[in-house]
């Protein structure tokens, strides 16, 4: 159960942090799976590729190709105007969120 609990709340704030991550700079795939690594939210491609389609038809990602010389073109994300707007009412989302469960524990 306990297990169960932790997976939800994992993908409950997946597209949240994959917004975060994009917003700092143009990303490639491999970029977003490295920087959820080393926040401990591990993330394999299969679940990755499909949110980053979600967000991109949504019109929050816009992407652009790359020729890469270690083999086939790479898509670079970025958020749109749009991504931006949807960030940061998620930030201050989280910062409600964050401040509720704060009292709450307390």
């Amino acid at each position: 159960m306990v297990e169960n609990i932790k997976s939800q709340m994992r993908k409950g704030i997946l597209e949240y942090c994959i917004l975060s991550i994009i917003n700092r700079q143009e990303v490639y795939t491999s970029d977003i799976l490295e920087a959820l690594r080393q926040a401990d939210l591990l993330v394999v491609e299969g679940t990755l590729y499909p949110l980053l389609s979600r967000l991109k038809n949504n019109g929050l990602l816009k992407y652009r190709w790359q020729e890469s010389t270690d083999g086939p073109p790479r898509k670079y994300f970025t958020l749109t105007a749009e991504g931006e707007e949807m960030l940061a009412a998620l930030n201050q989302e989280w910062s409600a969120i964050n401040k509720a469960v704060g009292r709450l524990k307390k």
